[in-house]
C-alpha cells in the first residue's frame, strides 16, 4: 500500500506555471474555435450548429481571447462573424477549401459575403488551411484563388500551412498579404520534446522571416495535445500543454508577433479520424466546456489522483483477499515465491488501474471503443484477482483448449474459465493492437497500463506454476510470435525516447513468454 501511495502522490504532483495558460486579466491574441461538440461532426453534411450554442462559446471565450480563428463557412459557421460582434470579438474568418471545386465556390462567396458585412469584425481571410500539405490543390491554382478573393475585400488575405510547404512553395508569397504558418511540434517529422517547444517555435518563425522578407510572418497555429500517444520524446499531457501555451505566449509578448492557439475546445469528433490526439488540443474540453486549466490553481496530470490511488488501493487488497481466502478453502502452506508474486501482482495492479481507468475514458471513442478498451480494463483488472487464486491453489494458467475445446476436453471450473477468459481478451485485443502499431501506428494509443495489468499476473503464473504436461498449442504459438516480432519493430520504429512504446513492447513480451509456456 504504500508503495501504491507514494506512486500516486508522485504522480499527482501539480506544478506552478509563471503564467496560466487561460488568465481573464491578460487575455490571448487569437484562438482557432470550431462549435462542435456531443455528437456533432464536421465530417458530416447534415450537422448545423444553432446560433445559442456559439453565442454560449463566444461568451465564453471573450473573456480570455481578443480574436477567434475559423476554418470554413458552412454547417452554420456562418454565424459566428455576427455573433462574434455582439460578444466583442475580431474573427479571422477561414475558408475551407479541398478538391471538390463547386463547394470551394460556396465557401468562398459566403466569406467574401461575410467579410463586407462585418468589417469592423473580420479583420482577416485565410483562403484554404494546409491545402498543400494535403495535396488537394496545385499551389498555382490555389495563388489564383487568393487574387482572385483579394480582389472583391478589403480585409487582409492569407493563406496557412506548415512551415515546410511555405518554404517549398515560396511563389505564394506574392499573392498574400501575410504569411500564416503553422508551427506544430508535437506533429514535426522529428517530434520536439514540449520543453523545447516554445525555442523551436521561435527558430522556424525566424527562418521563415528570413525567407520571407518584407512580410509579416502571423504563427496561425501553435499547441501542444493533453492526451494520447507519445512521438518520439513528444508526451502528450496536461502540463506538457499548459507549459507549451504559457511559454509561447511569453514569447510572442517579448518577440512582439502575432500568434494564434490551437485551440479552444477539444474536438471529440476528430477522435474518429486523428485518434486520441487529434481531439484532445483544447484548452477547455469538448462536452462541459470547463477550462482545463483555471488560473491561480496548479495544473496535474491527474487531478483526481487521490480517487484513483484510493481505487487502485481496493484492488491491492482485493487481489490479496483472493490469495486469503484461495487458502482457507484449500488450506496449504505455500513457499515465499506465491505471496511475492500475489504482491507484486497487487501492486502493479494497484498503481496501473487508476491510470488505465483515466486513459479508458480519453481513449475510448464511440460503442465500439468503449467495448474494446472497457473489456481490456475488466480482463486486466480480474487477472491479478484470479492469477492470486491460481497462484496460492499451484494451478497453472489454463490454455484457450481448456476454455473452448469440445465437451469432455474443456474445464468444468467457473474460476478457470473466467481465468481462461481474461488471457484470451487481453490476447486478442493487445494482437490487434500489436499489429495495427505495425502497419498504421500514427495514432493509435499504447495500452501499456491495462497490458501490464494483466501480464504480470499471467507471467507470474507460468514462471511459479509451469505446465507439466500435454503439446504446444498451435493458437498461443502464433499469438507469441505475433507479440515477439511486433514488439521488436515497433520499438525500433518508434524510438528509445518513446517509453510509452518500450513499456507496451516489454507488456507484448511478457504475454509471448505466457502463452509460449502453455500446453494443452
Amino acid at each position: 500500500m504504500g508503495a501504491i501511495a507514494a506512486v500516486w502522490w508522485w504522480l499527482g504532483i501539480p506544478v506552478s506555471l509563471p503564467r496560466a495558460p487561460i488568465d481573464p486579466n491578460d487575455k490571448v491574441q487569437c484562438i482557432s474555435y470550431a462549435p462542435f461538440r456531443n455528437n456533432q461532426t464536421s465530417l458530416s453534411p447534415a450537422t448545423q450548429v444553432s446560433p445559442e450554442q456559439i453565442a454560449e462559446d463566444l461568451a465564453q471565450l471573450a473573456k480570455i481571447s481578443h480574436c477567434i480563428r475559423t476554418y470554413a463557412t458552412d454547417l452554420g459557421l456562418d454565424q459566428i462573424p455576427a455573433l462574434a460582434a455582439k460578444a466583442g470579438l475580431k474573427v479571422i474568418q477561414g475558408i475551407f477549401l479541398d478538391r471538390d471545386r463547386k463547394k470551394n465556390a460556396t465557401q468562398v462567396e459566403t466569406a467574401i459575403r461575410l467579410a463586407k458585412d462585418y468589417p469592423d469584425t473580420i479583420i482577416a481571410l485565410v483562403v484554404g488551411n494546409e491545402v498543400l500539405l494535403r495535396k488537394e490543390m496545385a499551389a498555382s491554382d490555389l495563388a489564383a484563388t487568393i487574387r482572385s478573393i483579394k480582389a472583391q475585400v478589403s480585409v487582409p488575405v492569407t493563406y496557412a500551412d506548415v512551415w515546410e510547404f511555405w518554404l517549398s512553395n515560396r511563389e505564394l508569397s506574392d499573392a498574400v498579404d501575410f504569411v500564416t504558418v503553422h508551427i506544430l511540434p508535437y506533429w514535426e517529422n522529428v517530434p520536439i520534446r514540449a520543453e523545447d517547444a516554445a525555442a523551436h517555435a521561435d527558430e522556424m518563425r525566424r527562418q521563415i522571416a528570413a525567407a520571407f522578407p518584407g512580410k509579416e510572418i502571423f504563427i496561425g497555429e501553435i499547441g501542444w495535445p493533453s492526451e494520447g500517444r507519445m512521438r518520439e520524446s513528444a508526451l502528450p499531457s496536461r502540463i506538457n500543454q499548459a507549459r507549451v501555451v504559457s511559454e509561447v505566449l511569453d514569447l510572442a509578448r517579448r518577440e512582439h508577433f502575432r500568434v494564434n492557439l490551437f485551440e479552444a475546445y477539444d474536438e471529440g469528433w476528430k477522435r474518429e479520424i486523428e485518434g486520441t490526439v487529434g481531439g484532445s488540443w483544447g484548452l477547455f474540453d469538448s462536452e462541459q466546456r470547463m477550462p482545463k486549466y483555471p488560473p491561480g490553481q496548479p495544473v496535474s496530470n491527474f487531478p483526481l489522483w487521490k480517487l484513483q490511488m484510493c481505487s487502485g488501493m481496493a484492488l491491492a487488497i482485493l487481489v490479496f483477499g483472493a490469495a486469503w481466502l484461495t487458502l482457507r478453502r484449500k488450506p496449504r502452506k505455500p513457499a515465499f515465491a506465491p505471496w511475492l508474486a500475489v504482491a507484486l501482482s497487487a501492486t502493479t495492479a494497484g498503481i496501473l488501474f487508476g491510470v488505465a481507468e483515466q486513459r479508458l475514458v480519453y481513449e475510448s471513442y464511440g460503442t465500439g471503443g468503449w467495448l474494446v478498451w472497457g473489456s481490456l480494463l475488466v480482463a486486466a483488472t480480474a487477472s491479478p484477482v484470479l492469477g492470486a487464486n491460481a497462484l496460492m491453489s499451484g494451478r497453472a494458467p489454463p490454455s484457450f483448449f481448456e476454455v473452448l475445446g469440445p465437451k469432455g476436453h474443456h474445464t468444468e471450473s467457473v474460476l478457470v474459465t473466467l481465468h481462461g477468459l481474461a488471457l484470451m481478451i487481453t490476447v486478442v485485443i493487445g494482437t490487434a493492437t500489436a499489429i495495427g502499431l505495425v502497419f498504421d501506428p500514427r495514432f493509435i494509443d499504447f495500452p501499456f497500463a491495462p497490458l501490464t495489468m494483466a501480464a504480470v499476473p499471467f507471467a507470474a503464473v507460468t514462471l511459479l506454476n509451469p505446465p507439466t504436461k500435454g503439446i504446444r498449442p498451435l493458437a498461443e504459438s502464433i499469438f507469441s510470435g505475433i507479440f515477439v516480432a511486433t514488439a521488436i519493430y515497433t520499438g525500433f520504429n518508434e524510438g528509445a525516447e518513446n517509453w510509452q512504446s518500450l513499456w507496451t513492447c516489454a507488456a507484448f513480451l511478457l504475454l509471448a513468454v505466457t502463452l509460449l509456456r502453455a500446453r494443452a
